[in-house]
């Protein structure tokens, strides 16, 4: 593969909707980041569970960014892996606050499936898993 094709590859992932999945994961890093950093800082005895599962949401959405923007196609995988393992800790812990809020004294970002962010937590992973998804189809169309 030459430059030129690496940077294409590269470049593929933050174009067009990319763009926007770079963008809203950044703005959940700051979100679930900061929220967690606070809540764990001022109130952690409070719901330690919760505190330290928005920690997590955060680390995965700003590891998510980085091969976003990174790109390549070893990116473009690592990225669709974290993206399912995403999906599943929303799906695992929007389904366990519904099902025993008790453990969940205060919210987490995946608490009720995203339900305090606009249910982004659970739409953001099935759209870049679509969008990972087909930039690759897409790639090697063009190879």
């Amino acid at each position: 593969m030459t430059s030129g094709e690496v940077e294409v590859s590269r470049r593929r992932l933050t174009s067009g909707p990319g763009t926007l999945l770079v963008w809203l994961y950044g703005v959940m890093v700051v979100g679930a980041v900061s929220r967690s950093v606070y809540q764990i800082a001022t109130e952690f005895d409070r719901a330690p569970l919760a505190y330290s599962l928005s920690a997590v949401a955060g680390v995965v959405y700003g590891f998510i960014t980085y091969t976003l923007v990174r790109g390549g196609e070893r990116a473009r995988r690592v990225a669709l892996v974290c993206c399912a393992a995403e999906l599943v800790g929303v799906l695992t812990v929007g389904t366990w606050t519904l099902v025993e809020p008790s453990a969940f004294p205060d919210a987490t970002v995946w608490s009720d499936f995203g339900m305090g962010y606009v249910f982004i937590p659970v739409l953001l992973p099935l759209s870049a898993i679509y969008w990972l998804r087909r930039s690759r189809t897409r790639q090697g169309d063009a190879g």
